[in-house]
Formats: C-alpha cells, sequence, structure tokens
C-alpha cells in the first residue's frame, strides 16, 4: 500500500526517475521552456523549484548541491549566472505549467513547463494590463473629468465661425396596445 506517499513514480525505477527528472530540469534551465507531459511536468516542478530557491545563495556549498541534482555543469552555470538573479526578489513559484491539451499518439495530456520570468509574451500582457482601468468608483471622477474638457473646446470658438445647430426630430410617443388604447382614451375625455 502507498498510504501517505504523494509523489508521482511515473513508472519508473529511483534510478531512472533520478536522471529522468535531472535531464528534464536541466533542459528546463537551458532552454526556459520544455514540452512534456502533464504528469511529468508536476513532477518536475517539484524538483526544479528547490534547486532555484537554493540558486538564490551564490555558494560554493549551493552550487555543489545543485550539481548533485542537476549533473551537468553548463546547466549550473547557467542557473547561478543568469535566472538566479532574476527570480532574486520572486519568494517561490518559479515555473509555470501551461495546459496544452492532448498528444495524438497516444492522447495524453501534454504541457508546457516555463520559467515565470522569461515569457516575453505574458510580462507584455502585465504592463498592457496595469494601464487598463477598473470598473469603479473611481471611474466616475475620470468620467466627470473627461466631460468638462471636451465642453471646453466648444466655448472657447471663435465668434467668426458660425457653427448650425443641427435640428433634432422630437420622438413620438410610443403608441400603446390595442388593449391599453381604450384606457387612455377614456382617460383623456374626462
Amino acid at each position: 500500500m502507498r498510504h501517505g506517499k504523494k509523489f508521482n513514480k511515473l513508472s519508473r525505477t529511483h534510478a531512472h526517475r533520478r536522471q529522468l527528472m535531472a535531464n528534464m530540469a536541466s533542459s528546463l534551465i537551458m532552454h526556459k521552456h520544455i514540452q512534456t507531459t502533464l504528469a511529468k511536468a508536476k513532477a518536475l516542478r517539484l524538483y526544479v523549484e528547490p534547486l532555484l530557491t537554493k540558486s538564490k545563495e551564490d555558494t560554493t556549498h549551493s552550487r555543489r548541491v545543485v550539481f548533485s541534482y542537476l549533473q551537468d555543469k553548463n546547466a549550473v552555470t547557467e542557473l547561478f549566472r543568469e535566472i538566479a538573479p532574476k527570480i532574486a526578489n520572486r519568494p517561490g513559484g518559479y515555473v509555470r505549467i501551461l495546459k496544452m491539451g492532448s498528444r495524438i499518439g497516444d492522447n495524453a495530456d501534454m504541457a508546457l513547463i516555463e520559467l515565470v520570468d522569461y515569457n516575453e509574451g505574458m510580462l507584455k500582457e502585465k504592463k498592457a494590463a496595469k494601464a487598463k482601468t477598473t470598473r469603479r468608483a473611481g471611474s466616475r471622477k475620470k468620467a466627470e473629468d473627461a466631460a468638462p474638457v471636451a465642453e471646453t473646446p466648444v466655448v472657447e470658438t471663435p465668434a467668426e465661425t458660425v457653427e448650425t445647430p443641427v435640428e433634432e426630430t422630437p420622438k413620438e410617443p410610443k403608441t400603446p396596445k390595442a388593449k391599453k388604447a381604450p384606457k387612455t382614451e377614456e382617460k383623456t375625455e374626462e
């Protein structure tokens, strides 16, 4: 029975799973995003986030600990030189998993796992999202401020240019329905 065992074995032995996670973590660090199955992406998140936290402190000991997990000197160098300064202020949550649908061959759930601070598209959307306004009481103030600004150019027009007013046709009241018509006529006659 596997009571209390929360990690996913991914149908692999311990050694195979350890090497799989090390290779996927190295690829994620080097390429900033990889495409894999959803189960492997969730397992990789649990594997790589402690390594990213460890990389915030650039000491010989932390480099050796990370190297014992990754077994790739280039990935360790990339992690400590480029990624660690970018994630220094982030308190966890370094990777994002995006579901991509099913794989054609075996219908496996696919996912894209990426480092959060390296997705340029999402970072641009965040900057654009800050410019949006919300529909709260504060927006009424903005609307009131905008209305006088629009009216001031009309008042300041020179006398030489004469604008012809546009005549508006008065709206005719709706004709009452046949059932209500006799009631309104009776009231008007009395």
